[in-house]
């Protein structure tokens, strides 16, 4: 019923008990999770999670955050992206929150190499931006990532920042963040964009959603998310569910389980 379009099922806090949190995701209804890459270093992990399960798949790419992480290379990203379980480059952007855009050259290089791999191989982005929003859509629209498109994951800017990524092609995913009481211009967005732009995720093992605030979060919990849309827009569960499970394989361009 549920999907959850952005995990780090890979980090300790998931990996240690993955048996567990696989069993919780299939109780709540969750048929597929994206376990997303941060690190080269850390990708044999991711696709060794998406290897052995039917259900996961995953994603290649630098975290922008990690500025000490091996650089990748439009070379290196695509010759992990012929894996068959990747399906999108990944997550990459700009974060302007740790390092200031004065000091940011090497974020903003690496976010346009990203956008390379992706046109080149024809699969979607994962797009992290903090604080940098201006930056973002500018290099997206200098790259041309109109060509291939993707998702901006756990969206926290305004709804004009919202519409000008969907005319960029991009879908908007909403996190556990729409579900914080003061959370009101994420609650204002994900009210008012169109339901077959979006997407849900927990960015597991941060954010966990209310009632779980403060806990670690886990791919089980996306049906809070899907809750509070549903009240937000006046509609059914249900709907916010088959929509946003709908966009999330014709974006990666996965057959449905």
């Amino acid at each position: 019923m549920f999907v959850d379009s952005h995990c780090h099922l890979d980090f300790p806090e998931l990996l240690n008990r993955i048996d567990e949190v696989l069993d919780s995701m299939k109780s709540a209804q969750v048929e597929s999770a994206l376990c997303v890459a941060v690190t080269l270093e850390g990708l044999p992990g991711v696709l060794a999670l998406a290897a052995a399960h039917k259900n996961l798949y995953a994603s290649v790419g630098v975290h922008p955050e990690y500025r000490d992480s091996i650089e990748p290379s439009v070379e290196i990203l695509l010759d992990h992206a012929k894996n068959p379980k990747v399906v999108a480059i990944g997550e990459t952007g700009l974060d302007y929150h740790w390092h200031k855009a004065d000091d940011t050259d090497w974020q903003r290089e690496r976010f346009r190499v990203h956008i390379r791999a992706a046109k080149a191989c024809g699969k979607p982005l994962i797009i992290h931006t903090r604080e940098a929003a201006e930056d973002t859509l500018r290099i997206m629209d200098e790259e041309g990532a109109l060509a291939v498109g993707g998702v901006m994951h756990c969206f926290t800017e305004s709804l004009d920042i919202a519409e000008r990524a969907m005319a960029h092609g991009f879908y908007i995913s909403l996190s556990g963040i729409v579900t914080f009481k003061n959370a009101k211009q994420i609650k204002e967005v994900a009210a008012s964009i169109p339901l077959d732009r979006m997407l849900i995720e927990t960015d597991s093992p941060y954010l966990a959603p209310v009632p779980y605030r403060g806990k670690t979060n886990e791919p089980a919990y996306v049906r809070h998310v899907a809750e509070e849309i549903a009240v937000l827009r006046g509609i059914s569960v249900e709907e916010v569910a088959q929509a946003t499970k709908a966009n999330f394989y014709r974006l990666f361009k996965i057959n449905s389980l």
